[in-house]
């Protein structure tokens, strides 16, 4: 793959972003509404968000490419595996759907059987239709197959397949066969394919063509582009020429021609018609599709990808990607992933897309492409999230500052990028703080789109560190890395330092492990020197910040809270929720369902760690803590069974239940609480369990171990899953690292 393809999926990815946060604000919205609204032009955003919620426009795009690691369908980790890219099944995509969709809340719309086609789809699988039948028109009928999902949700199949239309095309069907068929198909096709041959090409009439190559000829797909672009053609250009296009569409191929929500004809013909007279200009191109209305995150998603890769990121302007400030809200069912910045998930992308063609990315992208977590900045104009706030020597907060983040080329630790922030009169005695996110909450959101939950990406026992750089014309200071705890505000600080202008200094802080801190931000803290009474402006350069290292953690309920979000959907706080009945009362975390329910929390990068449950079985015969869990449908299960029984299992890959591995007998009873600690080192799983009663030490403990078949599933975050009618609660947590040289040694 060309090494230069790399930037230009960010670019691509990054402005599907900035379409969907243009578009959803007016979603659903009529050409006549938005102009008596807004004029013949469009504001540069239609609304102001504090942070932009979660979308099904960017849920399903980045989390189905998953499929592609999940399901082997190529290797991750170099060429240690040759030969192992194979073509991507529908089968993988379903899987990829069940394991990282909650049931019936976020990720998509859950419209209702018949209604909504992603729902619909889904609950075909759930009940055992397999894929792609899931999504034919011979299961569901046409208007359901052809609405407009299979089109939306297909970036990414062009985006990892760079200057490749072909084989983006061919993914780009499979994948969009599990909920959609026929034109839905096409749609998906057409996408996939326009933006893989975006990176070798730049006339939108060419990538155009070459995307309709790959749908169906004489389909009403083909029919509808054509149309558009021969009225193009036939008719007066420029000003507000598109008016009369968007009125033969209307026409021709509008909402009242096919039936359905949101069919894919009638917002195809506005995403040719938005590429066609907006004539390669982005912000024009975006503002004429934004303009027309109907599903306007889904049309400008699509075509801003299309040209955001196509024209790079020059064309993409500051007023676009100041307001996203690099940051990818999401709603799967793991609430680690919930948080993405955009040049991570990009590095992801790109990751894929050279093990797809059998390569090893080149040396000098290594570290950007392979460590997730890594804040690096070498993609022109990125931050990574990052945030500013000032506070003063009593911390109180401090506005007015001027703040400024920026990218940089004037310095850089590594590579040739470095984030650069500036704030205008401070004082001796005051902080300026440079900062990401490692949780939110509720109220750092105007809206919850899609119902988003998380887990922190941060926790204690692990280790941040940066790179800090203060230019000859700023001022010394001194810094310190810390983190701050969401329970009580606290802030935990690492060694401070005094840092000299024009020399790099990296810093390390090993969070102090075995608390139940809720880490919800972390970052560098510069503390301002100086004589009383000076004013100032302070300026400095952070790169490659990240987070290393294993938790060392309590999970304390008690601590915990009702997060109740703007729309009203409720959460329990660090939790995410497959299905279930969910709430807290005396201290635990309660969960009960009819058939089947499980929630999650921490960290999916955990490796080698036993997690401690204190756990009461209130009722039922099928309950218990699922762990190394990599969504839905990928998890080990430490379960309580009727009879008096412990198990491991692991769950079924379509997200039916468990398999039992190994089981002993263990006299749990109901309303008794119980200790049970599940774990994995390397292949090896294990569970223990003792009645909490009963004292300390290994008195009454019961063990099972063993090494699992080819060690499945080696990282992953924990949960609490109950079945058939069972109801647990849940006290606490205690996550520990178990040390790879001990665990060899034994």
């Amino acid at each position: 793959m060309k090494q230069e393809y790399v930037e230009r999926i960010y670019s691509g990815w990054l402005a599907k972003i900035i379409g969907i946060r243009y578009g959803a604000p007016i979603e659903g919205w009529s050409m006549e509404k938005i102009r008596s609204l807004f004029g013949d032009r469009m504001p540069d955003y239609p609304a102001d968000y504090r942070n932009f919620a979660a979308d099904d426009d960017s849920n399903g795009p980045w989390f189905f490419l998953r499929a592609l690691e999940d399901s082997g369908v190529c290797v991750l980790d170099g060429l240690s595996h040759p030969g192992q890219v194979r073509d991507l099944e529908p089968e993988d995509v379903a899987r990829a759907l069940i394991n990282y969709a909650p049931f019936e809340h976020g990720f998509f719309w859950w419209g209702g059987y018949g209604v909504s086609t992603e729902h619909t789809a889904y609950l075909n699988l759930r009940c055992g239709i397999p894929a792609p039948e899931s999504g034919s028109i011979r299961q569901n009928g046409s208007t359901m197959a052809e609405q407009i999902g299979g089109q939306i949700f297909s970036d990414t199949w062009g985006l990892v397949n760079p200057g490749k239309p072909e084989r983006a095309a061919r993914m780009a069907r499979a994948a969009a066969s599990v909920t959609h068929d026929g034109d839905g198909l096409n749609g998906a096709a057409f996408v996939a394919a326009s933006i893989s041959a975006a990176f070798e090409e730049r006339d939108v009439r060419k990538i155009i063509e070459t995307g309709l190559s790959f749908v169906e000829p004489g389909s009403r797909y083909e029919e509808a582009v054509r149309a558009v672009m021969s009225f193009y053609d036939e008719h007066e250009e420029g000003g507000e020429a598109w008016r009369d296009c968007f009125e033969f569409v209307r026409t021709h191929y509008g909402y009242d021609q096919y039936p359905g929500i949101c069919h894919i004809i009638p917002n195809i013909s506005v995403m040719i018609l938005a590429l066609l007279y907006g004539e390669g200009d982005f912000d024009r191109t975006l503002e004429i599709c934004n303009l027309c209305g109907w599903d306007t995150d889904c049309n400008v998603g699509n075509v801003a990808c299309i040209l955001g890769t196509a024209l790079g990121l020059s064309a993409i302007g500051e007023k676009w990607r100041k307001p996203v400030g690099d940051l990818l809200i999401c709603s799967s069912v793991l609430g680690y992933y919930n948080i993405q910045d955009i040049p991570q998930s990009a590095s992801y992308i790109a990751r894929l897309a050279y093990a797809l063609d059998g390569e090893e990315p080149p040396e000098e992208l290594r570290d950007i492409l392979m460590d997730e977590t890594l804040c690096h900045f070498e993609y022109p104009g990125s931050t990574h999230a990052m945030r500013l706030r000032a506070e003063s020597g009593e911390g109180e907060a401090l506005d007015g500052k001027m703040f400024r983040l920026e990218n940089t080329e004037e310095a850089a630790c590594t590579g040739s990028r470095s984030l650069k922030f500036s704030a205008s009169v401070m004082e001796p005695g005051e902080r300026l703080y440079v900062f990401k996110h490692t949780y939110y909450r509720p109220e750092e959101f105007t809206d919850s789109r899609y119902d988003p939950a998380f887990s922190p990406i941060l926790y204690p026992g692990q280790t941040i560190e940066a790179s800090l750089y203060l230019p000859e014309y700023s001022r010394p200071a001194q810094a310190a890395l810390y983190v701050k705890d969401l329970h009580d505000g606290t802030v935990c600080l690492g060694e401070r330092v005094s840092l000299k202008t024009g020399e790099w200094k990296k810093l390390t802080f090993s969070i102090p492990g075995g608390t139940d801190a809720l880490l919800g931000e972390a970052g560098v803290c510069f503390y301002m020197e100086g004589r009383a009474l000076e004013r100032f402006s302070f300026a400095g350069m952070v790169d490659d910040f990240r987070i290393l290292g294993q938790p060392d953690y309590l999970l304390d309920l008690k601590k915990e809270q009702e997060e109740v979000w703007p729309g009203g959907h409720r959460e329990i706080s660090q939790f995410t929720r497959l299905k279930g009945n969910a709430w807290l009362e005396n201290g635990a975390l309660h969960l009960s369902c009819g058939d089947f329910g499980e929630m999650y929390t921490g960290g999916c990068s955990w490796e080698d760690y036993e997690a401690e449950f204190l756990m009461t079985p209130v009722k039922g015969g099928f309950l218990g803590a699922c762990f190394r869990v990599q969504g839905a449908a990928r998890s080990y299960g430490a379960l309580l069974l009727s009879g008096g029984r412990l198990a491991l299992a692991e769950s079924l890959p379509d997200g039916s239940g468990y398999e039992v591995l190994a089981e002993t007998e263990f006299p749990w009873r109901e309303g008794e609480p119980v200790r049970l600690t599940a774990g994995a080192a390397g292949e090896e799983i294990f569970v223990r369990a003792r009645r909490a009663g009963e004292g300390g030490g290994e008195q009454g403990e019961v063990w099972l171990s063993l090494r699992e078949k080819m060690g499945r599933f080696c990282r992953g975050c924990v949960g609490i899953l109950v079945r058939e009618g069972s109801h647990i609660s849940l006290e606490q947590v205690r996550i520990r690292p178990i040390l790879k040289k001990k665990t060899e040694e034994n």
